[in-house]
């Protein structure tokens, strides 16, 4: 169905020109118009439509208007007799285009082999791409079926051609140790295992050195990596902290290193072909590997070595930062039980010293045990937990604390993190160079056996994390008084030095990709194409230019809110200890009275819907799945039959239920069915396009007099989660009580999610929230982002800034804000705001880091990096020149927001609105996800997020689903009132009364809701 066009888009592309409206003068009634309407869809899309169904009926009206003729003739053009082919060869020779040849073919083919399909394996986009080939060589594109067979040839030449150059790069003794990976597996990955989700088989790898690892795969295993061998070890996920899963990852890294792959091997790749082929051998059993063609079994298997190299590097990276945060925490909380039932808290400290000195002075020269004690109430105790409590909370507590840790790390994780000094290659600027320096030294001696400290001519270098509560641990006096250094607290004070350098990426990791040189996260061609790059995100050149704009709205917004803070009876601003903003809450609004009644009426209508048969009837109505099938390529599995599957996968896993459940389910597909499909077709990639597509066809089928204006703003916010916890991305969190992930949903007004993330509990939630709002992937702009508190940090205020879109978040410490003023010497510029005024915005600061912030924002827009691994330059740690201007401008432009905010009662209600929006939406997820008590019962993280994805799906059809009934319920005559304005309001598609999500699984496609819409 063609998509509706707003006038200012049929006046650009449907207005027909003098020149154009001379072809139509031998032309009347149907032909006059079809005609017209073939050249003008000719010169917008460069091709003639398919038929009457391309042509919207507002397109039709609007040319019908301008060649004189009622657009109901168009029923009278014949699609397909010689008066159409007549006027079809005529647009060709007015607009200069010829028809498709063989020849013509042939080098479409060519070229996207060439040009486009080595990057780009997405068949639309290639089909894309070939149209605008055409459009480029004046040529009509070929039929529908014509462009499907060219765009399949360039896809498998492509491929083809890739497989034959990766595998021509390796050496024979190279191809011999990749292939055997599968050469030498057991093919018990043939079939589903039946092991259970979250359920860990022991295995044992045996090492060319001789030596072996225990590991545990299975559910920390890919699906089809069972099999107890180096290819099950590879492709297995990193455990939970611990120093065995340190040692496991590190075996593993020094398998994948044997294999002597090289470094630039996969340079010339688009990393998401590399991506692609990583998932590929991720899911592959050894005998279906073997049976590709031997170019395509080394390159799978590389791209696995690859790809599996950066990400194990990255684990080992993960696990020491965890390890050495682990082993301060244990120590401080070993150290803090140790004292606590000793401890007691001493009240009325004042009071003690008023009366100690009152007696001293009373009786100067008389004994303290007969003038002190008896001045204090409790006497002797009371003092002693006096002086207790003083020790215990200050130096002598560190102190304890820091031999405590020192311990903890001697005996038990330092063999652990002494290897990975042999395996990891860590670097820095010049800046950071101690930190390396004394990894070097720790290295050097890590084999001396006992020895106290280190050589007394071995120079011993100095970091900034050797001060403080560490010095007199470090430095020590031996016997002979000469002051020496001492090893393992050297080593701990220097580790916990690397973890901090490493959190804000001062120092990275060679080989690794999310912890790798931060100046690879930019974008290479920044330089080169500046004017382009600032150009996307709006953005002057001068940066005179946007300090001054950026200078001059907050101006104007501190003047506006000086100006109506008398007659805001909702605001205080005055000196207050607890802080100078006290802000009113806001009324109750009004509670809708209709919607009962209107949900009711759904349910009378339609009765208790199965949740599958709402995915089932959303995948017919808008083909979301048609993707898939595309992209996989030939198959042996009909169409119909693989829509039928996916749909039971989806719903599987978004109910959390489990393929087993479902497969035992009324219908014709067995459990291995669904594993098969779920292994080859069904990866995240595919399901967030699942997703998005019924986004987008939700966005298209609403009708603007009931939902309003498509939405431009999203509200984001996390949920907590329960998971296993034998891996890297479950945490225990205070907040959250226990332990799991967080899923992170970014929903827009009308309940429908754009975006969907699974992070850890520690996790940016400010860069989940910019992740989020930039790569949401569907056809909704967003302008704005709700977020809660968690959501929102100055650094995240000048991000949104630069990429373009507001940050809406609800402060809870609002009376704690400060407002900071637009320049020196306008303290009296506001004097009804002082109390809560701050010093002026460093402007120079901003200007002076323009250039780099915009290569940042660059870099997040164009997903270089992730938006976590490039703001991880930008924590209180770092020491970047870029993150103090960042913190500036975000500093301005919250100022902006809170002013805007105070001010506007209607801003207030609207963020609150937005947020409870997507409160809703994590309160369906309990509904929907109830399988295996709503946790995630896995410890693989591919398995976690295909989850998350697929509970978005599901939740994403039942909102499709209730938009077409209530427009169908308020089509209806005897609904024909209008609903009040607190109806409108709360007036929310994402309900499930009428929702059974429980129960045996039955399905038929060929049974369909009863929807007039």
């Amino acid at each position: 169905m063609a998509r509706v066009l707003e006038l200012d888009e049929l006046v650009e592309h449907f207005t027909l020109l003098p020149d154009e409206t001379a072809l139509l003068r031998n032309k009347t009634g149907a032909t006059r118009l079809g005609f017209a309407l073939l050249l003008k869809f000719f010169v917008r899309a460069g091709r003639f439509p398919s038929g009457r169904s391309e042509l919207g009926d507002e397109v039709v009206e609007f040319v019908a208007g301008q060649v004189g003729v009622s657009g109901s003739e168009l029923g009278f053009y014949d699609w397909s007799g010689r008066t159409i082919k007549a006027h079809r060869a005529e647009v060709r020779r007015v607009l200069g285009f010829r028809e498709c040849s063989v020849e013509d073919a042939e080098k479409f083919t060519d070229w996207l082999t060439a040009d486009v399909a080595q990057a780009e394996r997405r068949p639309e986009l290639v089909r894309e791409a070939l149209l605008g080939r055409c459009r480029d060589e004046r040529v009509e594109p070929p039929a529908a079926a014509r462009i499907e067979r060219i765009v399949a040839a360039a896809l498998h030449r492509a491929e083809e051609t890739l497989f034959s150059r990766i595998a021509a790069r390796l050496s024979a003794t190279e191809t011999a140790r990749v292939c055997d990976l599968v050469t030498s597996e057991r093919d018990d990955g043939d079939t589903d295992p039946g092991v259970r989700p979250g359920v860990d088989v022991p295995a044992a790898v045996e090492l060319e050195d001789g030596g072996t690892v225990h590991t545990r795969v299975g559910s920390a295993g890919a699906p089809g990596a069972e099999s107890a061998g180096l290819l099950g070890l590879i492709r297995s996920e990193p455990g939970a902290v611990s120093l065995e899963s340190m040692l496991t990852e590190i075996d593993k890294l020094t398998a994948i290193r044997r294999v002597g792959l090289p470094e630039d091997l996969f340079a010339d790749v688009a990393p998401k072909v590399l991506a692609g082929w990583r998932g590929q051998a991720m899911v592959g059993s050894p005998s279906h590997l073997r049976a590709h063609r031997p170019a395509k079994t080394v390159t799978l298997l590389a791209a696995l070595l690859h790809t599996r190299h950066r990400e194990v590097t990255d684990a080992l990276v993960d696990l020491l930062i965890a390890t050495v945060h682990r082993i301060g925490a244990r120590a401080e909380r070993k150290v803090t039980e140790e004292l606590v039932n000793a401890f007691k808290r001493v009240t009325g400290k004042e009071n003690i010293l008023f009366s100690i000195a009152d007696a001293a002075l009373a009786h100067p020269d008389d004994a303290v045990r007969e003038v002190v004690f008896p001045a204090v109430s409790g006497g002797e105790q009371t003092l002693r937990e006096l002086v207790h409590e003083y020790r215990t909370k200050g130096p002598v507590y560190q102190r304890t604390v820091r031999t405590t840790l020192r311990a903890s790390y001697t005996h038990h994780y330092r063999r652990g993190l002494i290897r990975l000094l042999e395996v990891l290659e860590f670097r820095s600027s010049n800046t950071h160079r101690p930190v390396l320096d004394a990894l070097g030294l720790i290295g050097r001696h890590a084999a001396s056996g006992n020895r106290s400290y280190y050589p007394v001519d071995e120079p011993v270098p100095l970091h900034a994390g050797l001060g403080g509560d560490w010095e007199p641990l470090v430095w020590r006096a031996d016997t002979r008084g000469r002051r020496r250094t001492v090893r393992m607290a050297y080593e701990i004070a220097t580790f916990q030095a690397l973890r901090e350098r490493l959190r804000c990426k001062d120092i990275w990791v060679a080989g690794a990709d999310r912890w790798r040189n931060p100046d690879a996260d930019l974008p290479a061609d920044f330089d080169s194409r500046r004017v382009e790059h600032y150009r996307e995100l709006r953005k002057p050149l001068d940066p005179t230019a946007f300090v001054a704009e950026v200078r001059d709205e907050l101006g104007a917004e501190l003047d506006a809110l000086e100006t109506a803070l008398p007659g805001l009876g909702w605001l205080e601003v005055a000196e207050r200890a607890s802080g100078a903003i006290r802000l009113a809450p806001l009324d109750a609004a009004p509670e809708p009275t209709g919607l009962r009644r209107l949900k009711a009426e759904v349910a009378r209508r339609w009765g208790a819907v199965p949740l599958v048969d709402m995915l089932k009837e959303t995948v017919l109505r808008t083909g979301c799945l048609t993707a898939v099938g595309e992209r996989a390529g030939r198959t042996g599995i009909s169409p119909d039959v693989l829509a039928e599957r996916l749909v039971l996968v989806i719903y599987g896993y978004g109910t959390n239920t489990g393929l087993r459940a479902v497969a035992a389910g009324r219908h014709p597909h067995s459990e291995a069915d669904l594993r098969y499909v779920r292994r080859r077709y069904l990866n995240l990639d595919a399901a967030r396009e699942i997703a998005v597509a019924i986004a987008d066809a939700t966005f298209t089928a609403r009708r603007a007099t009931l939902w309003g204006a498509g939405s431009t703003t999203v509200a984001s916010d996390s949920t907590h989660v329960a998971a296993l916890d034998q891996n890297l991305l479950t945490q225990w969190h205070s907040r959250y009580g226990g332990r799991g992930v967080l899923i992170y949903w970014h929903v827009e007004r009308d309940s429908m999610a754009v975006h969907s993330q699974l992070i850890s509990c520690t996790a940016s939630e400010v860069a989940a929230m910019v992740e989020g709002a930039v790569r949401h992937g569907t056809a909704m702009a967003v302008e704005g982002n709700y977020v809660d508190s968690h959501g929102q940090s100055e650094i995240g205020f000048g991000v949104t800034r630069l990429l373009g879109f507001e940050l809406l978040p609800r402060i809870k410490q609002i009376n704690r804000v400060r407002l900071y003023r637009p320049g020196p010497g306008l303290t009296d510029r506001h004097p009804r705001l002082a109390p809560a005024m701050s010093r002026p915005i460093r402007w120079d600061l901003v200007a002076q880091q323009y250039d780099q912030m915009i290569k940042y924002a660059t870099a997040i827009r164009t997903g270089t990096a992730s938006t976590e691994a490039i703001l991880r330059r930008f924590t209180r740690t770092a020491a970047h020149p870029t993150y103090q201007a960042m913190l500036e401008l975000g500093r301005a432009q919250k100022t902006i927001f809170v002013a805007r905010y105070l001010r506007s009662r209607e801003l207030q209600r609207e963020i609150n609105a937005g947020l409870n929006v997507v409160e809703s939406w994590n309160r369906a997820n309990s509904v929907i996800a109830y399988g295996k008590g709503g946790g995630l019962a896995t410890n693989r993280r591919d398995e976690q997020e295909m989850i998350v994805a697929c509970l978005r799906i599901l939740q994403a059809a039942l909102v499709f689903v209730n938009t077409l009934m209530l427009q169908d319920v308020l089509d209806d005559p005897a609904w024909a009132d209008p609903l009040s304005g607190p109806d409108r309001r709360g007036l929310t598609p994402l309900f499930w009364s009428h929702v059974l999500p429980y129960g045996q699984v039955h399905l038929d496609m060929t049974a369909r809701l009863a929807l007039r819409t």
